[in-house]
């Protein structure tokens, strides 16, 4: 348990307004919503069709696969009542960190059923493979046919510009840091590096206004390079003589005005964050149409084999492989999904970005949080240390350039003795 006293109260969400919903859903919410439905319409529909035209025509084989079909509408209908529910109770007090997490936890279930399912298949397949049975080739293998059509049918329905709908605000910032500040005898400094339209140089101001103190920066790369940058005046500021090589990637050691040298920590900004972003839901319903469409080619694989080559062994064994490839499936969707609802820290990467951005003046980042929220939307809950009489928007300032963050709290403590 950590015991944080509070002399400076602070607690601000988000970052650019303290005022916040908790409004977590994914960027795709309402068209993935939609996709799932059609799938459980599409699946209903050849459900009763096969049930009815196996009935009628007295084919066992078609009632089999028609009930094979329901258990695939219900597996969707997971997806399609938790996008429901999500969405229905977004604004739900009682939830504290908003329904973002419904769409995970509904992957997770489907997780489990997907597991079950690979040991049916796998169960079934041993079984048959030990004991074998008489198949009507000419029967089974239109309707394994046809059951790979739904599925390529479901996953039509399902798929589109995920891509889009998996990034929210700055997924492909391919931009630089914001303006890394410096508290000097002449005020804050900000230095950044500039390059709309020229080449790229460093760039310093003091936010205050007059003129900047005098300034040098050395730049320390990853492979051990170093390069000294000289500075001139450009308009209210300072701009460096040299420019600044590819990548934009390095630590830069900043001497203004005091000659206290600061470190400062320069990434680009390639936000891509798949994991934070993706719609396990989604997925979940995905991975489920794929494992079905992967099982029927399986099928028809063992079953033209039987046919034409008269191996029937051939059927029980893409069983077995069908239980393989559906059981590793699962394991990764309910490893994923598990993560997240225990509150994993989901980006190692932006953790270690948050503590530098925090400690690059000398601060001290007592304990960080990380969580996600939902598909897009981050959590994040900060306690700094620092012994400079600093508030929250000096931190916000900083935490801003890290990544997009959807609901944080700061917390300001003086750092013991």
């Amino acid at each position: 348990m950590h015991d944080h006293a509070l002399d400076v109260p602070t607690a601000v969400d988000p970052l650019t307004d303290d005022r916040h919903d908790h409004v977590f859903l994914g960027a795709g919410h309402a068209e993935n919503e939609r996709k799932t439905w059609s799938v459980i319409i599409l699946c209903t529909i050849m459900m009763v069709v096969e049930i009815g035209g196996g009935s009628l025509f007295g084919s066992l084989a078609l009632v089999a696969d028609g009930l094979h079909m329901s258990t695939h509408a219900a597996a969707m209908l997971i997806a399609a009542l938790a996008y429901t529910y999500a969405r229905r109770h977004a604004a739900d007090p009682r939830f504290a960190f908003g329904t973002g997490k419904f769409g995970d936890l509904a992957g997770f279930s489907s997780a489990i059923i997907l597991a079950m399912i690979a040991l049916l298949i796998g169960y079934e397949a041993v079984s048959r493979l030990l004991e074998p049975i008489v198949i009507d080739f000419d029967v089974a293998i239109p309707i394994a046919i046809v059951g790979l059509l739904v599925n390529i049918a479901s996953a039509w329905l399902l798929s589109g510009d995920h891509d889009h709908h998996h990034h929210g605000h700055a997924a492909h910032d391919h931009g630089h840091d914001a303006p890394h500040r410096i508290e000097t005898p002449s005020g804050v400094l900000a230095l950044e590096i500039f390059e709309d339209g020229v080449p790229p140089r460093f760039r310093a101001r003091l936010e205050c206004g007059g003129a900047p103190p005098a300034l040098t920066v050395e730049t320390l790369r990853a492979d051990g390079a170093r390069q000294v940058f000289s500075f001139a005046a450009c308009g209210d500021g300072l701009e460096s003589l040299e420019e600044i090589p590819e990548p934009h990637e390095f630590t830069a050691r900043v001497t203004a005005g005091d000659g206290r040298p600061h470190d400062l920590v320069f990434e680009e900004a390639h936000h891509h964050g798949h994991a934070a972003h993706r719609d396990n839901n989604m997925r979940a319903a995905f991975v489920h149409v794929l494992a079905d469409a992967a099982v029927s080619v399986l099928a028809i694989i063992g079953l033209l084999a039987g046919k034409y080559l008269g191996w029937v062994f051939m059927d029980p064994v893409m069983g077995i492989v069908g239980t393989a490839v559906i059981g590793n499936w699962a394991f990764g969707l309910a490893r994923d999904t598990g993560a997240i609802l225990l509150d994993m820290t989901p980006d190692g990467r932006l953790a270690t970005r948050i503590r530098r951005a925090i400690e690059e003046d000398g601060d001290r980042l007592a304990d960080l949080h990380l969580w996600r929220l939902g598909p897009g939307h981050l959590g994040a809950i900060i306690s700094v240390a620092t012994s400079r009489p600093r508030g929250v928007d000096y931190y916000r300032a900083r935490l801003e350039r890290c990544a997009p963050l959807s609901h944080v709290t700061i917390e300001v403590r003086p750092a013991a003795g």
